[in-house]
């Protein structure tokens, strides 16, 4: 076999690995309904994901009347508490995600997730998902510190670290997966399934993909 040219591949969490959206919908839902507030579809909840727990429940509150700072504040522990509680009902692999996640290790390629979600939410999530095990390491919204997120390039940079170095590309579906990768130098593909907030053309990827089963040959075209 043709050696491949990454030696790491990460991936973003919440929609693009798993499909999240029921459960975060749910726990979005669950927050606004404590202020009598009326629930919010999953489908209008999907582009308020990839900026983490607190921004998504910030466009909830903007979406449903707006909120001052100490609500939010209120309604997130809530909403913590809830998704903790319910973290993995709905939630489902992308179609065809075990298959490329697969055919990358198969070719020796080390598998990374970075992610807005604070950490301990997506180990649980990877666990119950069955996937933890494939994966050299997972970074949070919160593993790093205050302002080493995406879209900073820091979660990144760690990510390529701890998988030993070498050449790397990143996959996701929001402007904070692009823009980190590329602030880290390294090339992103987006995800046109994911959790989208604007149209994918529009995130300056340098691949997309419409389904898991054009990733590889989507890596292969990048260098």
């Amino acid at each position: 076999m043709e050696r491949f040219h990454f030696d790491t591949v990460g991936f973003d969490l919440d929609g693009t690995l798993i499909d999240t959206s029921g459960d975060l919908a749910a726990a979005v839902n669950h927050a606004l309904a404590q202020d009598g507030r009326p629930p919010l579809s999953v489908d209008a909840i999907k582009p308020m994901i990839g900026g983490g727990a607190r921004h998504m429940l910030a466009q909830g509150l903007a979406a449903t009347g707006g909120g001052a700072d100490p609500l939010l504040d209120q309604l997130h522990r809530v909403l913590l508490e809830y998704y903790e509680a319910n973290i993995y009902v709905h939630s489902v692999p992308f179609p065809g995600a075990l298959r490329a996640l697969d055919e990358l290790a198969r070719r020796g390629v080390q598998i990374a997730v970075v992610t807005n979600k604070l950490e301990r939410f997506a180990l649980e999530v990877l666990r119950d998902a069955g996937l933890l095990d494939r994966l050299t390491c997972v970074i949070g919204g919160d593993t790093l510190g205050p302002g080493k997120s995406k879209p900073a390039a820091d979660p990144i940079l760690e990510m390529i670290r701890r998988s030993g170095g070498g050449t790397a590309a990143f996959v996701g579906d929001s402007i904070y997966d692009v823009a980190a990768a590329h602030a880290a130098g390294i090339p992103a593909v987006a995800c046109r399934f994911g959790f989208l907030m604007q149209p994918v053309e529009e995130l300056g990827a340098n691949a997309i993909i419409d389904h898991f089963d054009e990733l590889v040959p989507a890596l292969n075209g990048l260098r």
